[in-house]
């Protein structure tokens, strides 16, 4: 699908990015500028993402100032930045286009052949294992992903040598619907993202309007939802459904291996050892084989890409050590998310598996809270926090108690904590993590800190 004001890339720009620190941005800022355009960018806070910016040659600020956008071809920013935002104001009353992400990563998606990897779980894992299975077979994919993948220390590369673009197609804003697509990949079709959707069904009709203007489609035979897409619109699909093109079996796990076989037409490959834990990645790594040979890579060379895949940040992440006690971090905050991150804690060995989720966004919270019921069945312990706001205002009575006590009606003898403050919950943990336990903090906010913190203090 294209669209008519997307970012018009075929020819040298100015260009200047507001937000550009952000997880959406600050990839496509890193991308442009490989193409040879003049970029500049500001954002509130200095981070990590600035730093490796400003070593491409961005010109980087922080902080906002409207002799910023002086002389600039467009300026562009996220849904996150506010209308208001003096440098936005300023393009405006100059005559300069301002676009948003979806218009931008619309152009960008007509400069090569386009896939797409859309879902409301698993979209960035699958497309950084896509990325890193292309390389293997030397195609010199361009991407952006939404998260750094280990293997490349980046989540945005462009290749000039290379025919192919995979970028991680978010829902969550409609963007995906902006992207020139060849190949759309859907994951799976979840509640999410609904205050900008407005109804569930809503939701999937834009995933079905996504499929329907790629030229070839493929998704996840074990998702009801993006299954009937498939049937609906002429897919290709892979899982552990007897009815899946690609079919996955012999399935096994050895704590940070997962062990797999894919069945197409008689025709077995693998076995595959993946080197990240999960039946969830294992479903991805499929995802992203599938795809692979779609595009024309040699099917034991996308499984040598698999099998040394690294993971992304905050995706399973491994984050130490110590007396005995094993941290790992995972950007998990949607119920089937956090269930199937702990499954994959379960089925690694450990004696135990403690489970420390923070509930990310009150109005998220607000409305999906029944469905965390079941997501923490594979825990010994289950530690819940407050809400992490992500700037939205408080809401009276949507608290982490709301998934405190949907776990404890469904499941009344299970270990559950109500820890609100970051004092509480460090103190609390120090006293109860043994040797043998894995410790995996949950969320899309910043508990990603407290395994840093415990580490520190289990060591003292």
């Amino acid at each position: 699908m294209q669209t008519d004001d997307a970012l018009d890339l075929t020819k040298p720009r100015r260009l200047h990015v507001v937000g550009v620190g952000g997880p959406g941005m600050n990839p496509i800022a890193a991308v442009l500028a490989a193409q040879g355009h003049d970029v500049s960018g500001s954002d509130m806070k200095d981070s990590a993402g600035l730093t490796r910016l400003r070593s491409l040659g961005v010109d980087v600020t922080v902080g906002h100032d409207p002799r910023l956008v002086d002389g600039v071809d467009a300026v562009i920013h996220s849904t996150a930045v506010p209308d208001h935002n003096i440098e936005l104001v300023a393009a405006r009353d100059a005559g300069t286009p301002v676009l948003r992400r979806i218009e931008t990563l619309g152009g960008i998606s007509r400069l090569q052949h386009t896939v797409s990897v859309a879902g409301t779980h698993g979209k960035t894992t699958t497309t950084s294992m896509l990325a890193v299975a292309l390389i293997e077979a030397g195609m010199h994919p361009s991407f952006i992903v939404g998260g750094d993948v280990n293997d490349i220390g980046s989540g945005a590369v462009w290749d000039e040598d290379g025919r192919w673009f995979v970028v991680e197609a978010d829902e969550s804003d409609g963007t995906f619907l902006g992207i020139d697509s060849e190949i759309a990949v859907v994951t799976n079709i979840d509640r999410d993202h609904l205050e900008y959707h407005g109804t569930f069904e809503d939701l999937v009709d834009a995933f079905r309007r996504f499929m329907a203007a790629a030229g070839r489609r493929i998704v996840c035979a074990d998702n009801t939802f993006a299954a009937e897409l498939g049937s609906e619109l002429g897919a290709v699909s892979y899982g552990l459904a007897e009815s899946a093109d690609y079919r996955i079996v012999d399935v096994s796990f050895d704590q940070t291996i997962s062990t797999f076989t894919i069945e197409h037409e008689g025709e077995r490959f693998g076995p595959v050892s993946l080197p990240i834990p999960g039946l969830h990645n294992v479903s991805n790594a499929v995802a992203a084989w599938v795809t692979a040979i779609t595009m024309g890579a040699d099917p034991d060379d996308a499984i040598r890409g698999l099998e040394r895949f690294g993971g992304v940040a905050r995706r399973f992440e491994f984050r130490g050590d110590a007396a005995g006690i094993t941290f790992v971090d995972d950007y998990a905050h949607l119920g089937n998310e956090v269930g199937a991150a702990i499954a994959a804690a379960r089925g690694g060995g450990w004696r135990r598996v403690v489970a420390v989720f923070q509930p990310h966004r009150y109005s998220r919270t607000a409305a999906v809270w029944p469905e965390f019921a079941d997501a923490f069945t594979d825990a010994d312990l289950t530690v819940i926090t407050d809400v992490y706001s992500a700037g939205e205002a408080v809401r009276p009575g949507v608290t982490g108690m709301l998934i405190t006590n949907a776990v404890l009606d469904a499941h009344p003898h299970a270990r559950v904590a109500y820890l609100p403050t970051r004092e509480q919950l460090q103190r609390y943990l120090l006293a109860e993590l043994r040797p043998g336990d894995i410790c995996l903090t949950l969320g899309a906010g910043d508990l990603t800190s407290l395994p840093d913190q415990l580490i520190r203090g289990v060591c003292d």
